[in-house]
């Protein structure tokens, strides 16, 4: 036979074809294989190859073939290991440039051996680096898979894999060998060139299970695994595919393992649930190093079969030698097959060179995914542009209940970062989704009928107590002794109980906390005594599963109409199996009574220590709706991460069960109302009932919100990456989570902003709490809090709640609403202790920027009046017409001011890098005091929600970022400041043609407008939704009080107005919207123009 297909008169010829070369040899067994792949004359070319075959019987003959003609036809024999045909061999054939069968490949086929024969039957499989094709062979031979497709990158490996084919489908004379299912070897085996797993994933084959015997040394050429590899490739080449691996972009190529981490990854891919992947791994790097390449992926793996191997002559290990200068790393070698202390690669190099023979631990692990579906979602999530952070993960568990928790969230985590450019507006309330999830656990668990708008998220327990203290702001309040770490320290030492009780003065605004036992008895003793306007405690363990000292603090509570909220986080647990909680049995048969709420912090996690959220469950629509305007006010909104990882918790403990199989229990319901208890307070109800807080968007369809301080632009890939590899990680160093250096040089190159030794940082989950706690320090120094007219309105709003002292300083329209020599100097004149606070450099709502010298002007007059400065950055970043502008350079500023300022005159510093990362869901804030005494009235307010130390290693890498002016992350902020401008310009444009006058902006997510052709107007508006009432409309005559309503109603259009803005007639618009939802807004300005207008 000839290349071209053409028959040979006989073996001779074909020999002396073969002889010329290893090229030529391959060329013939090329035209050997093309007939054996027609069936006209597939049984001759068999017949031909057992003839060849019989030439050289011998093992001199076969190795003088092999120098001679570059191809060798040996027999293997199993001896044990038999077939279910009896076979005790199989016949082979290699050639130089491909793997030649050795100890390393038995070893393995040893490994494979020592699962149960059920493990390949009827399974489909896939050999990676299948040499000439034995081991896919002795697969199909032994255990009847349903198929197994032999996989290897050189291209004259597949071939002569076919070739050993067809030498074992037939027998010598060409006839095929039927097994036990009527099935020959052709009908299970199939042999293609591919790269790892590239053919079945092209091919969308799913594999059950996945073996491997993978090159485990570094080229000490790289370049040289670069060409292009094609069967016309040198056999020098070809053969060195078999022996060593290039780099693969993985953690593990340090330790030449790189090749197989990739494999298990693309095996991950493709396989299918409960599938099993069967490596063979050289003890080189060490069995840890080895089995971690497994474990921290997600398998679970066991060891099937350890032996010692020389190693191989030809196999380089220089690469080694080089990885170990380089690193602490030592890999591990034994000096002969009977040593057993191991020796370092340099050693087992020099040892081979002086004519010593090495070895080595070959293993074979068999390895199962603990989670398969949820790892799935991990890697493709990971394969898709984050490559650079898979070296992070690590799933590798020492115990079966952290995996349980760990892996569904990652998989959660990576799902929602892949769906989602954005993250949808959330209620401040919490996500709708958590707080159902937290519903139906109560609902299945505890029989407890619960709805999402039952329970209220905080960002921890102590700041849901410590928030709700505030909201009903009693004068005395009893509290659990082990629940008052956290509280004020004032609240804690006041004697204003004892002044009120000799004056009969009640009206004092300091709030009073006793402590107080756990014991319900001790406790109900101090309620009928004290008669607080507040009682905050948990249940003593002992009393803690029937529900009778609950109801005793309620009957205690309701007799002297006091709020009772009762914290049950110490016995709740998030499990299949929840211990009892009496609380909860006695909710399962009554409502819970309209002055009493119930606290749960979750806290009790193995997987992230320290990370929580809370959720207080009130059935009394009144005090839900306060305490949900409450949260937003002093707090923004939870972390969203946190309630997604406890989110996960919860859906995984309910989604095996089946909906609703048990009917509603009907429960006895109060008589009570929450009006005929002690209200809340009475300052705080008005500001309450007047801030332009956020509107539920469940119980007014789908709305639009231009009222929110978040950004719901794309965020960029960076940002994910960083978010999905903090919680990825595991044993993260303090250095790594230590975001302070980076915060110096942070504030340092954006503002010019001073922080030496003696500066404090404080850190928060976001600015919005250390704001409220900055109005506090102002409060108890008993100062005036001076707002520019056009500030954020939820702080106003804040400092109200808090009840400062507030001032309003004029602004005007000319100046862009910003602070002026002249009208500061009117306010500090007059003000008592006043401080001074400013939005900057971009002033939010406005969009307007101050300028250094601006600021230099403000700040001299604050120093010349001895006022505490608040600059608040967290609105800045995103600067689009700054031409002119320049920046900022505070330090001089300051430090010219230093020196002719009164005593009283600081500047503190806070912000949030939530904008200025561009995205919705990372939040933090971060704080700088530089007053000492400043610093030492702070921390009497210790109930701050920290960030958790995912948050502060993604914070720290993402300012690393963009230090380093990194592509992805600056690209993203010019799109974002481009994207910012065209919305402002085509806000502007649309606005102004529908009758709005719009006021210039130039930096920022807000735009504020005054809807000058509207005001004194009339528009009708349906009075209701309710089918019954269909057509009932009211007219109302628009002002600034109503506009928000009436765009609202009338098109689904939430934005901010002039009560919000603090600039009378002038209304706020968040521009960076998600881009569909941008261009729904002008059209609901359109319609509004129409419905008013026309």
């Amino acid at each position: 036979m000839a290349a071209t297909g053409v028959v040979y008169a006989s073996v001779e010829e074909f020999l002396k074809q073969c002889e010329q070369s290893g090229d030529a040899a391959y060329g013939a067994l090329r035209s050997v294989l093309a007939r054996l792949e027609d069936p006209t004359t597939r049984s001759q070319a068999r017949i031909f190859l057992s003839d060849l075959q019989k030439r050289f019987a011998t093992k001199e003959a076969s190795d003088h073939c092999f120098k001679t003609y570059h191809f060798r036809i040996e027999d293997i024999f199993f001896d044990q290991y038999e077939g279910y045909q009896g076979r005790k061999k199989l016949t082979m054939m290699v050639i130089p440039s491909i793997f030649v069968p050795e100890d390393w490949s038995f070893t393995f086929y040893e490994g494979i051996n020592r699962h149960p024969d059920s493990i390949f039957k009827d399974r489909t499989v896939s050999e990676l680096g299948c040499g000439n094709g034995w081991i896919s062979i002795a697969i199909a031979e032994k255990w009847l898979p349903l198929k197994v497709y032999g996989l290897d990158i050189n291209p004259r490996a597949v071939k002569i894999s076919r070739i050993n084919l067809y030498l074992n489908a037939l027998d010598e004379n060409g006839q095929p060998v039927y097994d036990e299912e009527k099935k020959t070897l052709l009908d299970r085996v199939e042999f293609h060139e591919s790269d790892l797993l590239s053919y079945c994933r092209d091919h969308e084959i799913q594999l059950e299970r996945i073996v491997g015997c993978i090159p485990q040394i570094l080229n000490p050429n790289p370049d040289a695994m670069s060409k292009i590899i094609t069967e016309n490739a040198s056999e020098e080449f070809l053969y060195s595919l078999s022996n060593y691996c290039a780099l693969q972009g993985f953690v593990e190529d340090q330790f030449g393992l790189g090749l197989i981490a990739r494999a298990v990854e693309e095996g991950i891919s493709v396989i299918k649930p409960n599938g099993i992947m069967i490596f063979n791994m050289g003890g080189r790097p060490g069995q840890g190093v080895c089995k971690r390449l497994f474990e921290r992926r997600g398998f679970r793996v066991t060891r099937l079969w350890q032996t010692k191997i020389l190693q191989a002559a030809d196999t380089d290990i220089s690469a080694l030698v080089e990885i170990e200068k380089n690193s602490p790393h030592r890999f591990e070698f034994f000096m002969g097959l009977s040593g057993d202390q191991p020796i370092c690669a340099r050693t087992a190099w020099a040892y081979g060179k002086a004519g010593g023979s090495i070895s080595h631990a070959l293993s074979v692990y068999s390895c199962q995914l603990r989670h398969p579906s949820q790892v799935k979602i991990i890697f493709e999530f990971l394969k898709n542009g984050f490559k650079e952070i898979s070296s992070s993960l690590d799933l590798s568990f020492d115990d079966d209940s952290v995996a349980d928790e760990k892996i569904p969230f990652l998989a959660y985590l990576a799902s929602t970062l892949k769906q989602n450019s954005y993250f949808p507006y959330e209620p401040p309330s919490g996500s709708k989704r958590f707080r159902s999830l937290v519903a139906g656990f109560m609902k299945k668990y505890h029989h407890v009928p619960l709805t999402a708008n039952n329970v209220v998220i905080f960002p921890s327990r102590n700041v849901a107590i410590e928030n709700a203290l505030r909201l009903c702001s009693p004068r005395l309040a009893i509290v659990d002794e082990h629940l008052t770490r956290h509280l004020p320290r004032q609240w804690l030492t006041s004697l204003a109980i004892e002044k009120n009780a000799v004056t009969g003065d009640t009206s004092e605004d300091t709030l009073t906390v006793i402590e107080a036992p756990r014991q319900s008895d001790l406790m109900i003793e101090l309620i009928k005594k004290l008669k607080p306007q507040v009682v905050v405690t948990g249940i003593a363990a002992f009393e803690a599963v029937t529900s009778s000292a609950f109801v005793n603090l309620l009957e205690a509570t309701r007799e002297i109409g006091s709020h009772l909220f009762i914290d049950i986080s110490d016995q709740f647990e998030l499990s299949s199996l929840p211990g009892s909680i009496g609380v909860l049995k006695y909710l399962a048969g009554n409502t819970l009574p309209s002055h009493t709420a119930i606290i749960c912090g979750l806290v009790k996690n193995k997987v992230y220590p320290d990370l929580e959220v809370a959720f207080v469950i009130s059935e009394e629509e009144s005090l839900f709706s306060a305490l949900s305007k409450t949260v937003e006010l002093l707090e923004g909104n939870t972390s969203r991460i946190s309630q997604y990882y406890y989110g996960c918790i919860f859906h995984e403990l309910l989604a095996f069960q089946l909906a609703d199989r048990h009917p509603v229990t009907q429960r006895n319901r109060e008589n009570v109302k929450s009006e005929d208890m002690m209200g809340f307070a009475s300052s705080t109800i008005p500001v309450l009932s007047n801030a332009e807080l956020s509107i539920d968007g469940a119980e007014n369809g789908s709305l639009i919100h231009m009222d929110s301080d978040q950004s719901f632009l794309p965020i960029p890939s960076s940002i994910k990456a960083s978010i999905f590899e903090s919680f990825a990680r595991q044993n993260m160093t303090e250095s790594e989570t230590n975001v302070t250096p980076s915060i110096k040089q942070f504030v340092s190159r954006n503002y010019g902003f001073p922080t030496d030794n003696s500066a404090e940082i404080i850190y928060a989950e976001n600015s919005t709490a250390l704001f409220d706690k900055l109005v506090l320090c102002c409060i108890k120094e008993g100062g005036t809090l001076c707002f520019p007219a056009g500030s954020n309105g939820n702080y106003v709003s804040a400092a109200k709640f808090l009840q400062a002292s507030i001032v309003i300083v004029p602004t005007n329209v000319n100046e862009g609403f910003k602070l002026t020599e002249k009208t500061l100097s009117g306010v500090l004149e007059t003000a008592k202790n006043p401080w001074v606070y400013i939005s900057g450099p971009t002033v939010n709502p406005t969009g307007s920027l101050y300028s250094n010298d601006e600021m230099q002007e403000v700040l001299g007059t604050c120093a010349k009046y001895g006022a505490r400065v608040i600059i608040d950055t967290s609105f800045s970043g995103l600067e689009f017409d700054y031409e002119g502008w320049g920046g900022w350079n505070l330090h001089r500023c300051l430090s010219e001011l230093s020196s002719s300022c009164k005593p009283s005159f600081c500047v503190s510093l806070f912000g949030g890098l939530s904008l200025k990362m561009l995205n919705g869901v990372l939040r933090f804030g971060f704080l700088i005091l530089n007053e000492p005494v400043l610093i030492d009235i702070f921390y009497t307010f210790p109930g701050l929600s920290r960030p958790h130390s995912t948050v502060r290693y993604a914070i720290k890498k993402l300012l690393g970022l963009m230090e380093q002016q990194s592509a992805d992350l600056y690209d993203a902020t010019i799109e974002h400041t481009r994207k910012l401008k065209s919305r402002y310009k085509s806000l502007k444009e649309a606005l102004e043609k529908c009758g709005w006058d719009v006021l210039d902006s130039s930096a920022g997510v807000s735009v504020v407008a005054k809807p000058s052709a509207y005001l004194d107007k009339i528009i009708k508006l349906k009075i209701s939704s309710d089918e019954s009432h269909e057509n009932a409309t009211t007219d109302i005559k628009i002002d600034d009080s109503n506009i928000r309503t009436a765009m609202l109603k009338a098109t689904g259009l939430c934005i901010n107005s002039g009560s919000w803005t603090g600039i009378p007639g002038y209304c706020r618009f968040n521009i960076a919207l998600e881009e569909n939802e941008f261009k729904k807004t002008l059209d609901c300005i359109a319609k509004f123009k129409e419905l008013v207008l026309n």
